[in-house]
């Protein structure tokens, strides 16, 4: 704790939120006094929050008990020194420092969404191979309302209008929400996350921000926190930001495109690329991996009933995993770059997903390729939205039951979280179920 303690220190910090990242990426945890936290040195939690849903609600006892145990004992939470952020919108002067999760005997609980990113990380440095990922995190603005049964409306910009009509890469649009745009970078920039590039989507009032190529840990550590400093923001301004999936009515969904490449840690150079700069097998093995086991493991990828409104023909997004250079209709996209930049472009994970397990999945199925020395197709050549035979689920009960069948999910990321993760987002389906929309009001109601 010295270090941390020389930070807060330093940084006159009185209060620590003390977080974990549930399975949907929800910060969960306690704010402490600083001399509390330092004093404790580490914190509990109930191991319920494990397994709590999106809605608040718990999975059925049959499964709870089976994973946890009956007397709903605590876990341990241990800060992570490399993990602390500045929060610059608190009154207060306060630290978020994200915990690693641990049971009495210091095992790494199994069911925490960081530890399973780690356990992915492990077998790569077990081969001396180094991961290098770079996330782009789309979103979209809108107004407030305190109705969640009314649609989305665009907000209003400095102009004192609302954006009309299809508005990709223009800056003058972008610049409608400055203000909010400037305290985002000042205080991305005091919390030190790796952001560059801010693009205008295709959506009305969404935005897409590129986060600089590093560390898979630490860039989901990042993406994290960026949720909740963009949402902050927003909120200043008098504006929600939203990482839904599909949160508008035929507009784009906003996805969370992840660029992937595998380094050598003794040579420090791309694995992807041979010595005379052509592409290596190891590139094909690796998208071969993300061909076969991203249909069997896209819960991780689409974890919320939202999530498969965005798989829809004619809205951007990939329905296929299918890959090619430069080519923005496959799931899986080459970027024209130098060789030793030679990446894969996973265009197939959505917004709303938690960055640890999309980066863990996504990881762990071209890692998968590798080693089986899997082959992947033929490169795809032109549009390839309206593929007939894409091999994706296309509902959230379909792809659980698809991941639930997949050895290779119990096996690399534990029989325990398997069983966790499917049941949390069964138990949010079932809750979804019982909500009657309007859709079927408006269609349904007088009619059959």
């Amino acid at each position: 704790m010295d270090k941390l303690k020389e930070w807060l220190h330093n940084n006159e910090i009185t209060e620590v939120e003390c977080v974990v990242g549930d399975m949907s990426g929800i910060a969960r945890g306690k704010i402490s006094p600083v001399d509390k936290f330092i004093s404790e040195g580490e914190m509990r939690l109930p191991e319920s929050v494990l397994l709590q849903t999106v809605t608040g609600d718990y999975v059925d006892d049959d499964i709870y008990y089976t994973l946890l145990d009956e007397a709903n004992i605590d876990f341990i939470c241990k800060p992570d020194e490399n993990a602390v952020y500045l929060l610059p919108w608190t009154i207060e002067k306060t630290a978020q420092i994200i915990h690693d999760t641990f049971d009495k005997m210091g095992n790494p609980i199994e069911l925490t969404p960081r530890n399973v990113l780690k356990k992915v990380l492990k077998l790569y440095e077990e081969r001396n191979w180094k991961p290098v990922v770079a996330p782009e995190m789309e979103f979209y603005l809108a107004a407030r309302s305190a109705d969640p049964a009314l649609p989305l409306n665009p907000p209003i910009g400095r102009s004192g209008r609302i954006e009309k009509g299809r508005q990709s890469f223009s800056i003058d649009a972008a610049n409608e929400f400055d203000p909010l745009f400037e305290d985002m970078y000042d205080w991305c920039e005091t919390q030190g996350l790796a952001i560059n590039t801010l693009i205008h989507e295709e959506g009305i009032a969404q935005m897409e921000i590129n986060f600089r190529h590093g560390d898979p840990l630490m860039l989901s550590d990042q993406v994290f926190v960026f949720k909740r400093t963009l949402k902050e923001a927003a909120l200043k301004h008098n504006v929600v930001a939203t990482f839904m999936s599909k949160p508008i009515t035929d507009e784009p969904g906003s996805a969370m495109h992840l660029h992937q490449s595998i380094w050598d840690i003794n040579t420090g150079t791309n694995i992807f690329t041979n010595e005379d700069g052509t592409s290596s097998s190891l590139f094909y093995e690796h998208i071969a991996g993300l061909q076969q086991f991203i249909p069997k493991m896209l819960p991780l990828f689409a974890p919320n009933v939202n999530s498969f409104r965005r798989f829809l023909l004619h809205t951007s997004a990939p329905l296929n995993v299918e890959w090619g250079e430069e080519n923005r209709t496959c799931g899986l996209r080459i970027p024209n770059c130098s060789s030793q930049n030679r990446r894969i472009e996973n265009r197939l994970p959505g917004a709303d997903a938690n960055s640890y397990l999309v980066i863990a999945a996504s990881l762990l199925c071209g890692y998968i390729g590798m080693i089986k020395n899997l082959k992947p197709t033929s490169p795809a050549q032109g549009r390839s939205y309206e593929i007939k035979s894409s091999p994706l689920p296309c509902t959230l009960e379909s792809a659980l039951e698809s991941m639930e069948n997949c050895d290779e999910v119990a096996e690399y990321l534990s029989v325990a979280f398997a069983k966790a993760f499917i049941a949390v987002k069964r138990t949010e389906h079932e809750n979804f179920k019982r909500v009657i929309s309007s859709w079927e009001r408006e269609f349904l109601l007088l009619t059959v």
